[in-house]
């Protein structure tokens, strides 16, 4: 017996129970409508993606060639389609998640028009994209069920049992496109309330998993961007506490928390760490300081001063009134900061990093695991990275470092075209073609992710269709370079009617009304031409 038999049964009851007033309810209609809005609330996903989320997790510990992926997306229909297609190709959700990127909020969800990625847009998209992903994916799973429950009805009219045994057993085994979030809270967006408070929001829009950064929230950069200031380790750590209580009050115990340090490329803080004993969390974090020792007859106006083995030391103040740390210090403070969140919290790690180098992370990684050892990442595969030029000059090098003849090419101009048939090239591009399972199984990074790769494709694709449509080729370039490719590739927005739920309207008309139903899908529906 499978639920979906059993909801028909205990419909069926139910309907007999109440009698003759119920007598046009169909108790396997009932069912279908039930199996088609699995999930009833945002809390019921967060929980069941968190369990997704910590198997995967656990997985990745016994073997690092299971690791996780993901996309960005800005809004629900991208989402949806981008787990369509992960079914149609792969056949399964498996180990593939969504990435809500801050980033992508501020520049195409905000009431304020396109900004810079500065937390300044509303606190309140973030869920409200969540919930609206969640929507599109759960109507995803509503629309390929009706479509199993048309044919399913097809196959019993034609009497073919073969038919009915294997389309009932998909029903049955049917996997949903609700797959984990790992979702964008920015530096918290305010103080540890205002953290908690948004972070309670994300969850009950059905977020597992809060990605927080160490930056102070109202000087947010974007994490490729100059100019960040990060905060002392026991601010940070509050939030950390927000998000956790976030998760603890509304019941989702195993939710995750990514913790993203920007130290790497981050040379400011705001303010000086407190500290009580030599070598305490707030010592090491004011150790990293470009400070300058003075005497106390140096002291000038205003000067702030902290002692430290018996000296005083002046740390620089910029007329901002930020404080900078010593150059070439990044990599430890990243140590530092990953290390002191997974002892408060955190239970994944995202280092954003200036370039796409395994073993530049892994160097990182590796520190790090020597005080924990299952430590693992959640990796920006961003597009601020020209991945291109990173690897050819990646390539250079080792061709250089193996001895290889390199005078054909020159280092400073890589991106030329002219290099794109070249060893050095097809070595890039493999290198590229890896860099995932390379840098998982020696970096230790869980989750590889694009933050802002649909907006680019967006981009592209439209710039493509504008090009022709507007130009010479005129409605060719939409049918050749839009709706031709759906037809052939099995693109299920060719039938845009159908993606749209007009035939899960018409099912559900037959089930209110019966014989009486006005149906949009008839003989004249243009979109049987695609059928």
């Amino acid at each position: 017996m499978t639920m979906y038999q059993d909801d028909i049964e205990a419909i069926q009851a139910l309907k007999e129970h109440n009698g003759p007033s119920w007598d046009a309810i169909d108790p396997e209609s009932a069912a279908r409508m039930r199996a088609q809005n699995r999930f009833r609330t945002g809390l019921e996903i967060a929980q069941y993606t968190a369990d997704i989320m910590r198997r995967d997790m656990a997985e990745y510990d016994a073997d690092s060639s299971v690791y996780t992926q993901s996309l960005g997306v800005w809004h629900g229909f991208i989402g949806q389609q981008k787990l369509i297609s992960i079914k149609k190709h792969l056949k399964s959700t498996n180990k593939r998640y969504l990435y809500l990127s801050g980033w992508m909020v501020a520049a195409l969800r905000s009431e304020f028009g396109p900004l810079p990625d500065q937390s300044m847009h509303e606190k309140t998209s973030v869920p409200a994209l969540i919930e609206e992903l969640y929507t599109f994916l759960r109507q995803a799973d509503a629309r390929e069920l009706d479509l199993l429950f048309t044919q399913l009805d097809e196959a019993r009219r034609a009497g073919d049992e073969t038919a009915v045994e294997f389309i009932q057993s998909q029903i049955d085994n049917h996997e949903t496109h609700v797959v984990p979030i790992i979702a964008d809270i920015d530096a918290g967006f305010g103080n540890p309330e205002a953290t908690y408070l948004l972070a309670k929001k994300m969850i009950e829009a059905g977020a597992c998993a809060i990605q927080i950064e160490n930056q102070v929230s109202d000087e947010k950069q974007c994490g490729h961007q100059d100019g960040k200031v990060t905060v002392p380790h026991e601010d940070f750590i509050a939030k950390l506490n927000a998000v956790r209580y976030a998760f603890l009050e509304l019941g989702v115990e195993n939710g995750v928390i990514v913790a993203r340090t920007d130290s790497l490329g981050a040379g400011l803080t705001q303010k000086l760490a407190v500290t009580h004993s030599p070598g305490d969390l707030g010592d090491q974090y004011n150790a990293f300081l470009d400070a300058e020792e003075i005497a106390e007859a140096e002291l000038g106006n205003g000067d702030v001063v902290i002692k430290r083995d018996g000296k005083l030391l002046r740390p620089k103040r910029l007329a901002s009134n930020l404080y900078q740390f010593r150059p070439g210090t990044g990599e430890e403070r990243v140590v530092l900061d990953c290390i002191t969140a997974l002892r408060n919290g955190a239970d994944l790690l995202w280092i954003e990093t200036e370039k796409p180098h395994v073993e530049q992370i892994a160097g990182m990684v590796d520190a790090i695991r020597a005080e924990i050892p299952n430590a693992k990442l959640v990796y920006n595969n961003s597009p601020s990275f020209n991945w291109t030029l990173n690897f050819r000059q990646q390539a250079y090098d080792l061709l250089v470092e193996q001895g290889a003849d390199v005078s054909a090419y020159d280092r400073s101009d890589l991106m030329s075209v002219e290099y794109d048939d070249t060893e050095l090239a097809r070595l890039a591009d493999e290198k590229i073609r890896t860099f995932q399972r390379d840098g998982s199984a020696r970096a230790g990074i869980f989750h590889h992710l694009i933050t802002l790769p649909t907006y680019h494709t967006a981009a592209l694709s439209t710039d493509s269709l504008a090009k022709g449509y507007f130009g010479d080729e005129g409605m060719l370039a939409y049918v050749k370079g839009v709706q031709r490719r759906e037809i052939r590739e099995g693109i299920a927005t060719v039938r845009h009617q159908n993606m749209a739920g007009s035939d899960i309207g018409d099912n559900h008309k037959e089930y209110f009304a019966g014989d009486a139903a006005l149906k949009a899908g008839g003989q004249h529906n243009t979109m049987n031409q695609f059928s």
